[in-house]
């Protein structure tokens, strides 16, 4: 099979989820990328253990395809490796704020002291500018300063989402933004910085609620599930489960309109008689859903609004998501053994899917300092050196 990004090096010194899954959407189309960890092991490594050797699922997904080797960048042993690796690479991964990237000579100006075309993908919670750029932040902090958290909520209890989506989203623009300088970089024969900002993604993905808060001063307040612009947009609860039904649209309208019954007062009162109307009147709208599901199971719900075209799903639990059919079939979770676990991890699989040169999970994420001296023997570092930079403590 082919793998587009075969040939490329990355050094990923990243932690928890905005550059390591950056780095591993890299590995996952080919690239060469070592993951970089203190000694004992990075703290994102044992996040919620699943295994013996202490690794959680979150360290599995994050690093799979990956080569791993263990590093002290502070010492001067360290350091002088790091300026070998760097020299062998074409993009450095850290998701390290800017002060922290400078301490660590991995800001660019260091980077491209040793190889001038290098591309430097880095991440931190504000960016590096603003009174704010040496803030240290984690997904949730870019769902409570853009708005996220108090708009999911209930009038007084702001809510955060669970899935650390602002990760994810920083983590997919910054191997987009590698991808385009690589792509400038065959061109010009010169490398760049990327930055991505979990503040910006996360103000990114508001950008419609702050776009109409500027322009008309509305002033929304949240409203749980039930949605503001369109209805029936809302969580409500059958015979033995939830569902959740989202209708945008004129069309999907009529056709819930038309399953629901009594299509003169919902097609013909001015209350509905568009998305935003509907939006304003939501809470009669759901409340004629919730009467309707109520008299259903999720099963019964749930083919009746797939057969009239309305999206819908039910609400399942995780041990519910490992069984659902479609997943299944699709074999997107994909089983990966790892040492001290009774069965296999089962990891997601790039969510994107290219017809000739898909990404695939090649290998599992590797142990603490697994390939340490598989990759420094790859640089030029004999045995004997190997053994003194590990008797110092440099690796």
């Amino acid at each position: 099979m082919s793998q587009v990004l075969s040939g490329v090096r990355v050094l990923d010194f990243g932690r928890f989820i905005a550059g390591p899954y950056c780095a591993a959407l890299l590995a996952d189309f080919g690239a060469d990328v070592i993951r970089i960890e203190k000694r004992e092991g990075g703290e994102d490594r044992y996040i919620a253990p699943i295994c013996e050797s202490g690794a959680g699922g979150m360290f599995m997904q994050m690093n799979r395809n990956k080569r791993g080797m263990t590093l002290d960048p502070m010492s001067e042993d360290g350091a002088a490796i790091v300026r070998k690796l760097v020299a062998s690479a074409d993009i450095v991964v850290a998701n390290l704020p800017p002060d922290t990237l400078r301490a660590m000579k991995l800001d660019y100006d260091s980077l491209t002291a040793v190889k001038p075309d290098i591309i430097l993908v880095t991440a931190s919670a504000f960016g590096a500018v603003g009174p704010y750029r040496d803030r240290v932040g984690f997904d949730s902090i870019g769902q409570a300063m853009s708005g996220a958290a108090y708009m999911t909520g209930q009038p007084g209890q702001p809510v955060r989402a669970v899935a650390p989506y602002v990760d994810f989203g920083t983590a997919f623009g910054m191997a987009f933004g590698a991808l385009i300088a690589l792509m400038d970089r065959a061109r010009t024969g010169k490398g760049q910085i990327v930055e991505g900002a979990l503040l910006r993604t996360a103000v990114n993905m508001m950008g419609s609620t702050l776009i109409e808060q500027a322009a008309i001063q509305i002033n929304r307040t949240p409203t749980g599930n039930r949605g503001q612009t369109s209805a029936p947009s809302d969580i409500l609860p059958t015979k033995d489960g939830h569902v959740l039904v989202a209708v945008t649209g004129q069309p999907i309208y009529k056709r819930w309109v038309k399953l629901m019954g009594d299509e003169d007062y919902w097609l013909n009162d001015p209350k509905f008689a568009n998305d935003l109307a509907r939006g304003d009147n939501a809470a009669l709208i759901s409340a004629r859903l919730a009467a309707w599901l109520a008299e259903r199971t999720t099963d019964e719900a749930i083919a009746a609004l797939a057969q009239a075209r309305i999206p819908a799903a039910p609400v399942l639990t995780p041990q519910e998501v490992l069984e659902d059919p479609h997943l299944r079939e699709t074999g997107y979770l994909q089983p990966v053994d790892f040492p001290g676990m009774a069965q296999a991890a089962l990891l997601p699989q790039p969510p994107m899917v290219l017809s000739r040169t898909p990404g695939e999970i090649r290998s599992r994420a590797p142990l603490n300092g697994e390939h340490t001296d598989q990759i420094l023997r790859s640089i030029g570092v004999d045995e004997a050196e190997i053994a003194r930079l590990r008797e110092a403590r440099a690796i």
